[in-house]
């Protein structure tokens, strides 16, 4: 068979530019014709990672008809990343790349930090830590201050919380940091500004992702409150575009303020609302840049389980 081993290598270079420039579709669909599989074959392998997709979901990713969105199927874009021996992140990045929403605005659903942490990245960083799902502690109120740098990068992020333990023995928070693309975690520091400490530190790089652990002096018993405050130093990625805030549930008040340097002043900022990463976003609304401080804000007196951020444009 003297034309296999060119078919071969014409397999390798599509999958090669396929995963470079994408779409998505193409770069699934090269990387599945690359490894040789049909996808009953794909199903199986996916269905062993215990992940459950349909071959005909499987087929519409690879011709462009669906886009895979819902969390489970965005587990299944990560296994497939290794099940056809990809980069990591590889398949992950390209869903993102593509996915703008006919506003204009980038849909949470889509935008590559939201399918990070939905690929099980963050579980296994939290993992790691032994952070359990429900770390005992409510949330009474949260305010963020990031501050916008020179080169437009997200530079620092302090947090200023207020909790009340809600069962006996609570000792720590674990605080996770999410860089914009292109960040590299082991360059970013993390620092216990007000009644804590830092523990261990978990970083991911191909996602920008960081988990640190924030011990307390104390030890909780249930209905203790406890304020704490920590920073964390990025300035590692380039031009950021939009800060997010997810919540499980229900809690106290959320506020989120974003300075930016005088050097580098966007030229609208606004901000928004989502049930879910799945939903469209909402509650658009234009924020007045403060002239002195160029600043902006929201306030939510009590937020509700979904996701709350602002976003800014620049020139």
């Amino acid at each position: 068979m003297p034309h296999a081993p060119q078919h071969a290598d014409i397999a390798t270079v599509e999958l090669d530019s396929a995963l470079r420039g994408g779409p998505f579709h193409v770069a699934l669909r090269a990387a599945i014709a690359a490894r040789g599989l049909p996808l009953q074959r794909v199903q199986h392998h996916l269905s062993r990672h215990g992940v459950k997709v349909g071959v005909t979901s499987l087929s519409y990713w690879q011709q462009g008809a669906r886009r895979p969105q819902r969390p489970e199927s965005l587990r299944a874009v990560r296994a497939l990343e290794e099940i056809l021996e990809l980069p990591e992140e590889s398949l992950i990045r390209l869903l993102a790349e593509s996915g703008e929403d006919p506003s204009g605005l980038r849909s949470a659903a889509r935008s590559y930090r939201s399918l990070v942490e939905a690929s099980g990245v963050l579980d296994q960083l939290l993992a790691e830590l032994d952070c359990p799902p429900d770390g005992g502690l409510h949330t009474l109120g949260h305010h963020e201050r990031l501050r916008i740098g020179a080169r437009r990068e997200l530079a620092e992020r302090e947090s200023h919380h207020i909790v009340r333990a809600h069962r006996d023995g609570i000792d720590r928070f674990v605080a996770v940091h999410h860089g914009d693309r292109g960040a590299t975690p082991e360059r970013m520091r993390v620092h216990a500004l007000e009644n804590c400490r830092t523990g261990r530190v978990r970083r991911h790089r191909d996602t920008g992702l960081l988990a640190a652990e924030l011990l307390f002096d104390t030890r909780l018993r249930a209905g203790d409150t406890f304020l704490f405050r920590y920073g964390v130093e990025d300035g590692t990625a380039g031009v950021s575009r939009e800060y997010v805030r997810g919540f499980d549930a229900a809690g106290g008040q959320y506020a989120l303020q974003v300075c930016f340097d005088a050097a580098a002043v966007p030229v609208r900022c606004h901000r928004f609302a989502q049930h879910s990463a799945a939903a469209p976003r909402s509650g658009c609304q234009d924020l007045a840049l403060s002239g002195r401080h160029r600043s902006v804000h929201l306030v939510e007196p009590r937020v509700r389980a979904g996701i709350l951020g602002i976003g800014w444009d620049w020139e």
